[in-house]
C-alpha cells in the first residue's frame, strides 16, 4: 500500500475504524486509540491527523494498522519532498511527512518521556541542537543490489505495513537526504552499475569523506571482482572523481580504481558531519578545565581521545574493533600524542581502568552493560559524559547510576532529519 491519500475515495481500503493521531512514538509512528481503548500505532501519520485504518491488527496490549485515507490532516503535516516516499515507500525516512518544527519537538518529547517513564526523573523535555541541513545532510547511503530474472535493481527498501523487517528493494532515482555531491555521483555511475558484482550479498556504497574525497565502496560478490573501471571512469567523466574500493565476503577491503585515497576513508564516518562536530565539541566542553585522567569508552578511531591528549589529559580508550584501535593507535604516533588504546570489550576492562576524573561513554544502541554502570556506580568520575542514540537505555542506564535531576544537564542533537533518531548527550556531575 503506498502513501494514504487525503481526502480520497478509498472504500474499498477503509475498514470501520477510524482514529484521531494523538503523538507520535519512539519508533516514529503515530498514536492514537480505537473505539475500546486500546492503542493503536500507525506509521505516516502525524498529531492531529484524523485516519480512516486498514489491515489493523490486534495484539494482547496494543494493535498495529496501516492508514488507508486521512480524512482531515493535522497541522504538522507536509507533502514529503521525496518522490520515494510517496511512491515506493521508502525505509530510510519515517517523518517525511512531518515539518521540522513538528519534528523537533518529537525528538525532545521522545527522550523526556522516557526520562521520567523509564528513568524516574523529574526533567523537562531536552533542549535540541537542529542541523543546519534539513535535507542533502547525509554523507553516506548503503544501497542493496538485486538482480531478478536477469535485471538489476539498485535502490533502498521499501518499509513494510507491520514495522518489522524490511519489504522490496526499489529502483533509487535519487535521495533527498543524500549529500549534493552523493547525488552528483549516483548520477554518474547509474549507466555503468550491470559491471557490479553478482551475488545476494551485493551492497554498494556512495561517500563524500570529511576531506571531500568521493568513494565507492562495493562489499560482497559470488566471485573476483574484475570491472570496477567502468565505474571510476564513469565517475570522473561527470567530474566527480572517485576512488572505487571492494571487500569480498569475509576479506580486506582494497582499492581497485580511481584516485589513491586513505583505507581510512572506508571505515566508520559520521552521516551529517556539522552535527557531528557540534555533538564533539559538546563533550570535549563537559570535560572539566584541569581534567587528569580520562577515561574515552567505545571510542571508535579515537577522535575525542586525541583531542583530550592534546589537552594534556591522561588518556585510555577502550574499543572493541581491533582496526578502530589500530588506527587510533596510528593517529595518536603520527601528532606523538600519548593515549592508551586498549582493544576490547568495556565490560571486560572498565574495573582495571577506574578510577578516572572525567568518563566519555558512546555505547551502541543497547547502552551500556550492566557490569558498567555497576563499576562506574561504585567509583563515579566527577563527570560523566554519555552519547546516547536511544532514548530508552539512555533513561534505564541513567537509572541504574543513580542519577539525579539537579546534577543532570541534557541536550538533544538532530544528527538524522527526516527519521525518529535522536542523539542525547547527558553529563552526570557528581
Amino acid at each position: 500500500m503506498g502513501e494514504p491519500e487525503i481526502g480520497a475515495d478509498r472504500e474499498s481500503e477503509i475498514g470501520n475504524d477510524v482514529v484521531l493521531i494523538e503523538s507520535v512514538a519512539a519508533g516514529g509512528d503515530g498514536v492514537g486509540h480505537l473505539a475500546d481503548g486500546m492503542t493503536v500505532f500507525v506509521p505516516r501519520t502525524a498529531p492531529g491527523d484524523r485516519v480512516a485504518l486498514a489491515r489493523l491488527r490486534r495484539r494482547r496490549r496494543h494493535a498495529r494498522a496501516e492508514a488507508a485515507q486521512v480524512l482531515e490532516p493535522g497541522p504538522d503535516r507536509v507533502a514529503p519532498p521525496c518522490r520515494h516516499y510517496e511512491r515506493d515507500r521508502c525505509g530510510g525516512c519515517q517523518w517525511q511527512h512531518l515539518s521540522e518544527e513538528a519534528q523537533h519537538r518529537a525528538k525532545r518529547r521522545m527522550v523526556g518521556d522516557a526520562l521520567r517513564r523509564l528513568g524516574g526523573l523529574a526533567v523537562e523535555d531536552p533542549e535540541l541542537v537542529p542541523s543546519p541541513r534539513f535535507l542533502g545532510y547525509r554523507a553516506t547511503i548503503t544501497l542493496t543490489v538485486r538482480w531478478r530474472a536477469g535485471s538489476q535493481v539498485v535502490g533502498f527498501h521499501s518499509a513494510t505495513g507491520d514495522g518489522e523487517g524490511a519489504g522490496e528493494v526499489f529502483a533509487l532515482e535519487r535521495c533527498e537526504i543524500a549529500r549534493a555531491e552523493i547525488a552528483a555521483l549516483w548520477a554518474a555511475v547509474q549507466p555503468a552499475l550491470a559491471l557490479l558484482p553478482r551475488g545476494d550479498d551485493v551492497r554498494l556504497k556512495l561517500r563524500v569523506a570529511h576531506d571531500g574525497g568521493l568513494h565507492l565502496i562495493v562489499n560482497g560478490g559470488e566471485r573476483a571482482w574484475t570491472t570496477p573501471q567502468p565505474l571510476a571512469e564513469a565517475a570522473s567523466r561527470a567530474g566527480c572523481p572517485a576512488t572505487v574500493w571492494w571487500q569480498p565476503a569475509g576479506g580486506a577491503v582494497r582499492r581497485m580504481a580511481g584516485p589513491g585515497a586513505d583505507r581510512a576513508s572506508v571505515g566508520f564516518e559520521q552521516v551529517n558531519a556539522e552535527v557531528a562536530e557540534a555533538l564533539r565539541a559538546a563533550v570535549l566542553d563537559a570535560v572539566p578545565e584541569g581534567a587528569g585522567r580520562v577515561l574515552d569508552l567505545y571510542a571508535g578511531s579515537g577522535d575525542v581521545s586525541l583531542a583530550l591528549a592534546r589537552r594534556g589529559c591522561e588518556v585510555a580508550s577502550v574499543e572493541a574493533e581491533e582496526a578502530a584501535v589500530r588506527l587510533a593507535q596510528e593517529r595518536a604516533r603520527a601528532e606523538g600524542l600519548r593515549v592508551e588504546a586498549v582493544a576490547a570489550r568495556v565490560e571486560h576492562r572498565i574495573e582495571s581502568l577506574l578510577p578516572a576524573d572525567a568518563v566519555v561513554a558512546n555505547p551502541p544502541r543497547a547502552g551500556l552493560a550492566t557490569e558498567v554502570t555497576e563499576a562506574l556506580a561504585r567509583r563515579p568520575p566527577a563527570e560523566l559524559i554519555y552519547v546516547s542514540c536511544n532514548p530508552a537505555t539512555l533513561a534505564r542506564d541513567l537509572r541504574r547510576l543513580g542519577a539525579e535531576p539537579a546534577r543532570l544537564l541534557l541536550r538533544c542533537f538532530d544528527m538524522f532529519p527526516q527519521t525518529s533518531h535522536v542523539e542525547t548527550l547527558a553529563v552526570l556531575r557528581r
